[in-house]
């Protein structure tokens, strides 16, 4: 993002664009650090991580990374030392041992089932009786965050990454922190877990006021407040970005000036192409921050789901449901991506369209990497997705966890192309990619889409252009009514700057002022079917 470096308030309205490579120290990308305080050697070093900060800064952009409080790699020292150390010990005490159940402790404490399927309990393998807790999988045993040690190494990492030259952190699973794993939460079976995690984060209504083992419990907000007083070390101080899918009402306790400032709003992410829905959404986001200080976040795509554009060519689904949203897009994937009634065009179309109204919106906009590289939408161009990678080249734990029956998240993680033509794309010349890129990814290439102003890329690029030079106050007029029908949304942004969106399936008017950019092509006066079009209109 190009900001003001000295601007403390610069996160509040910043376009973010996020990349994918692999994380800090992570042995296989997928979110478990074995070294919280260095770089993958298949990325480079640390002194390559300072030269590149550095050089970012001389140009203006900021960098934000991943951090990931969680849990950490089955490799990190700490847990192979809790391994060697054995039962009641100081290492063990870092992360979260019980004893099994039975006579021979051979059962696990409980039957809850990890986040990408299999049980949320491994044996400590040492012959001792005990299993250690993973919400994700067995190689990602999540912290004790009770314990002083875990509390303080992480404050050194954050002045760690602050001292290298970052901007900020994207908070990881934000909200799952710390738990409480006593014998009468152990005693709730999974239904009953997972029941009330789904009341605790409902989309549409307040989340109930219950008691969770590890989700969304208020000691977790507390370890933010001490990260708040970290952050504040630094001039301007670093700014912080939850992944927390809560409620509504819960968000601004993550977005609190005293806490990590920011929360990602992921609803407008589980919704549909639908301008009512987007109405629903807008509406629930903004409100949602009210009090909190903080600016709201606008998130279609990112690392864990089908990018945008494939997901608007697929029959809707119901809006809002996580559950509903995972399982619609598993199955197209599970097809390699050749569902019959995807209708590709429509979705390059719509995820343009939505795209370019969200960069309009008042708050900070989040793209993800290959967004911006779409083709025109024409017949046979295809979405940015890899949905058939090879099975025998997955790397995500979901599809090894669930008995191969969904296969994951790679095909939103392959790296992007550079280049039309040279190895991996321009992604280096050494090792083949991490995961395989497909040869039409050559019209997807920076290097063609740069020699084109009215590529997906261009329109982009004028378009974030425009949004420095408009964009002032974190105020609109929210719902303009230009009479042109419900399936038209329009808000107007301070300076004359209107927003228009025709979901429909019909042209609508063109309202008079300047068009300044439009995700689709504007002829005869009129605004094409799922197309935005920012104006300059006169605010007379």
């Amino acid at each position: 993002m190009i900001t003001n470096h000295a601007d403390p308030d610069w996160w509040r309205q910043a376009c973010v664009y996020q990349i994918y490579p692999r994380s800090f120290a992570d042995a296989n990308g997928d979110d478990d650090v074995s070294d919280y305080r260095d770089v993958d050697p298949r990325i480079g070093t640390l002194s390559d991580f300072e030269e590149m900060t550095s050089k970012l800064k001389d140009s203006g952009i900021k960098v934000i990374v991943d951090i990931v409080p969680n849990h950490s790699s089955d490799e990190h020292e700490w847990f192979q030392a809790a391994l060697a150390a054995g039962k009641d010990s100081k290492e063990r005490a870092r992360f979260h041992f019980q004893d099994g159940l039975g006579p021979d402790k051979s059962s696990p404490p409980s039957d809850w089932q990890g986040a990408f399927g299999g049980p949320c309990w491994t044996k400590s393998g040492m012959d001792d009786g005990q299993w250690y807790f993973h919400m994700f999988d067995k190689s990602q045993p999540d912290f004790n965050w009770e314990n002083p040690d875990v509390r303080q190494d992480f404050l050194e990492t954050l002045r760690f990454w602050g001292n290298k030259g970052v901007a900020g952190f994207r908070i990881d699973v934000a909200a799952a922190c710390t738990k409480d794993l006593g014998k009468d939460m152990l005693l709730l079976p999974w239904d009953e877990v997972l029941g009330r995690r789904m009341r605790k984060s409902k989309h549409g209504n307040r989340g109930e006021d219950i008691d969770h083992p590890f989700f969304d419990r208020d000691e977790t907000l507390e370890i933010y407040k001490e990260w708040r007083e970290v952050f504040n070390e630094f001039d301007p101080p670093l700014c912080a970005v939850a992944e927390a899918y809560v409620a509504p009402d819960r968000k601004k306790h993550y977005a609190s000036p005293d806490g990590l400032g920011q929360v990602f709003s992921f609803d407008i992410m589980l919704a549909n192409f639908d301008v009512g829905e987007y109405r629903t959404v807008i509406d629930r986001q903004m409100q949602s921050l009210e009090g909190s200080e903080s600016s709201t976040t606008w998130v279609l795509s990112n690392h864990d789901v089908v990018r945008h554009h494939t997901r608007f060519g697929l029959p809707k689904i119901e809006a809002y449901n996580l559950l509903a949203f995972k399982k619609a897009y598993a199955k197209y994937l599970a097809g390699d991506g050749k569902d019959s009634v995807a209708d590709k065009a429509a979705g390059l179309r719509r995820g343009r369209a939505a795209t370019l109204m969200i960069l309009a919106l008042p708050g900070s906009t989040y793209l993800y990497q290959m967004v911006l590289l779409t083709p025109l939408q024409r017949r046979g161009a295809r979405t940015p997705e890899v949905a058939d990678i090879p099975e025998d080249q997955l790397q995500d734990p979901t599809f090894f966890l669930c008995g191969k029956s969904n296969k994951g998240r790679d095909g939103c993680r392959v790296p992007l192309p550079w280049t039309r033509e040279g190895k991996n794309f321009g992604n280096g010349d050494g090792s083949p990619a991490h995961l395989p890129q497909p040869k039409w990814y050559a019209e997807y290439a920076v290097d063609v889409q740069d020699k084109d102003p009215h590529s997906t890329l261009g329109m982009y690029r004028t378009a974030m252009k425009l949004r420095r030079e408009l964009q002032s106050e974190e105020t609109m007029q929210w719902k303009v009514d230009l009479g042109l029908g419900d399936q038209v949304l329009a808000f107007q942004r301070p300076g004359g700057w209107l927003t228009v969106l025709n979901g429909g399936e019909v042209p609508v008017e063109l309202p008079k002022g300047e068009v300044l950019v439009a995700s689709g092509e504007i002829n005869g006066g009129k605004i094409p079917p799922e197309t935005t079009v920012w104006l300059r209109v006169n605010q007379e």
